[in-house]
């Protein structure tokens, strides 16, 4: 039945059973009784509210689409609305899902292209930065040795910290340049890439671990990379904004032969602020693999950033 005759015949059969009271109990008066009126207003709040319990009745799928609606988000796919019955709002439900499942798949196509091309320029870039830029450095450190070498006293104490530097400078382009391009991860893998992780940030003020269970499944390249990246992503957060002094990293197999990372630290949490544009890049990474990423409160406090591959991802190279 369509929503229009739906409401149509919510709406008569209250109307007919006003009717059938005036042809029963119910008689009016000319002029009308006052007992006789507070009998038609009761009998009018009546009809007005079980025509209001009737017409929610009968709209609520579409009130629970509308919710639907307006929460989901394709950066979290998986949720839709259930399509019950027959009819203008079960039409309309399952069209809102077919269309959610379109979306969803031409948002992971797109987004596979984005970050296929934005690790291509990164890779560019890092290139250059070793190439051009750390070679620059390189001779200038040379030539500023050689100079120190034969100049007055006074002048090479100056020189000498130019020197210094300019190899701080280099050692800063190398790090840059190994971030925009794990290539210890191309080279060694992802254990290895994810030890170096963290021995790159760890500072006297952040101690970070990377625990590694033997036993884990091999992984093809694109997965490998994505968790690479969640890593990266989630210790650059701890190190910037969480206030922490510890974090660990931690990457398992689980039962049934998939692989889950985990990146926890002790800092002060998420609160309740909106996700940032790191954690949304974390998730559209994670579409791409059709894995399951997690970012909140940890058991103990601080952030936890989950991030869960299935058995169906698993196959390739291993580390």
């Amino acid at each position: 039945m369509s929503l229009y005759w739906r409401i149509f015949l919510l709406n008569a059969a209250v109307l007919v059973v006003a009717v059938l009271l005036l042809f029963g109990p119910v008689t009016v008066s000319t002029p009308v009784l006052f007992g006789e009126a507070i009998v038609l207003v009761a009998g009018l709040v009546a009809m007005l509210i079980a025509n209001a319990v009737l017409l929610r009745i009968g709209l609520a799928p579409l009130g629970r689409l509308s919710r639907a609606m307006a929460t989901v988000d394709l950066l979290k796919p998986g949720a839709r609305p259930q399509v019950t019955g027959q009819g203008e709002i079960a039409e309309l439900t399952g069209t809102f899902n077919t269309m959610l499942d379109r979306l969803e798949a031409e948002r992971a196509i797109s987004t596979g292209r984005v970050l296929s091309a934005l690790e291509d320029e990164r890779q560019r870039i890092a290139q250059e930065l070793h190439d051009e830029v750390g070679q620059t450095l390189t001779a200038v450190l040379l030539q500023i040795k050689h100079a120190a070498d034969r100049i007055p006293e006074p002048v090479r104490a100056d020189l000498h910290q130019a020197q210094e530097t300019t190899r701080a400078s280099l050692d800063e382009i190398r790090r840059i340049a190994r971030r925009l391009r794990p290539g210890v991860l191309e080279e060694l893998g992802l254990h290895s890439a994810l030890r170096s992780l963290a021995a790159e940030f760890t500072t006297p003020r952040l101690s970070v671990s990377a625990v590694i269970t033997p036993g884990l499944p091999a992984l093809d390249a694109a997965t490998e990379l994505v968790l690479y990246r969640v890593a990266q992503e989630g210790l650059t957060n701890a190190a910037r904004h969480s206030g922490a002094t510890r974090v660990e990293v931690h990457l398992r197999p689980v039962p049934g032969g998939g692989t889950a990372l985990l990146v926890r630290d002790n800092g002060r949490g998420l609160g309740g602020a909106p996700e940032g544009a790191g954690i949304r890049g974390m998730r559209e990474r994670v579409l791409l693999i059709g894995a399951e990423l997690f970012v909140g409160a940890g058991p103990s406090g601080g952030t936890d950033v989950r991030l869960n591959v299935t058995a169906l991802r698993h196959g390739g190279s291993s580390s």
